[in-house]
């Protein structure tokens, strides 16, 4: 029996978990599973399943109002999310054939090395001097929205179209492999290696998040991980985080999500590090 305290604090941690997710277009798990676990000590079966819930939830509250302001790119996303379901299939296939610690490794140096770039380009407001990938113009990776806050439409294209299309593979892989979450990775390859503005990567990694974790609801739900008591307050506080993400997202710089999204870039690698180097 789950009190109505503990389902406050849930509600609460879900609101924080949305308003991060829709900024970051990192879906709310990196919030909603450590505070349910370490803080709130429920089960960790529990806190998955109601991180996909948070995930699904986020997606839906955010992708609507960032695809009706043009900031989401569908057409870049489901490029994108061919790479990562093959990924995901490939990684499912390889599931004991592969040590799961090097894989932790290699892509602990992929986000060590993406963290000190993004830093170094933390000032850059918008792409500059983007040649457009052959590719990209081909299959029209590009597109337009409006700024409010440097109150012009921004026009933007792709390029590094292989580069972010195998790391979004990789990512796949390690989704595949370890079934965790991978909207960081989206992030990471639209904005580092494709050269996309950063409002456009995390809104356009919301869309995508929603898409696959959708996928995989149905089979934690089978398996009894999602506890209506702690799904309810979750996906409730989290569509009312992710509401007011999508607004708070419109009125900050390029430059404020790259500095918010650093410690977290940080934060993932080094405990990627730690998971394999313990094996």
């Amino acid at each position: 029996m789950i009190s109505l305290s503990l389902i406050v604090l849930i509600f609460i941690s879900a609101v924080l978990a949305g308003i991060v997710g829709a900024l970051l277009g990192l879906g709310g798990g990196i919030v909603i599973i450590p505070t349910l676990t370490l803080l709130l000590n429920i089960d960790i079966r529990y806190a998955i399943g109601a991180s996909i819930v948070s995930v699904i939830a986020t997606s839906s509250g955010a992708a609507a109002a960032y695809i009706r302001d043009r900031i989401t790119n569908i057409r870049i996303g489901m490029f994108l999310e061919m790479a990562t379901t093959t990924g995901a299939i490939t990684g499912a296939y390889l599931g004991g054939l592969i040590s799961p610690r090097y894989l932790y490794i290699i892509f602990a140096v992929v986000l060590g090395y993406s963290t000190l770039a993004m830093f170094k380009r933390r000032n850059q407001e918008l792409p500059e001097g983007i040649t457009p990938h052959p590719l990209a113009k081909k299959l029209k990776l590009e597109g337009s929205y409006y700024d409010q806050v440097l109150k012009r439409k921004v026009e933007y294209t792709s390029t590094g179209v292989y580069e972010g299309f195998g790391i979004m593979y990789g990512a796949g892989v390690i989704s595949g492999l370890l079934g965790i979450g991978n909207g960081i990775f989206k992030v990471m390859a639209m904005d580092m290696f494709m050269k996309l503005p950063m409002k456009v990567s995390t809104a356009t990694s919301n869309f995508m998040i929603g898409v696959t974790a959708a996928a995989s609801a149905g089979i934690y739900f089978a398996r009894g991980n999602i506890h209506p008591a702690i799904a309810a307050p979750v996906a409730l506080g989290v569509v009312i985080g992710a509401t007011l993400g999508t607004r708070l997202m419109v009125r900050l710089r390029n430059t404020t999500l790259r500095k918010i999204f650093v410690p977290v870039l940080l934060y993932v690698s080094l405990e990627m590090l730690l998971k394999g180097l313990r094996g």
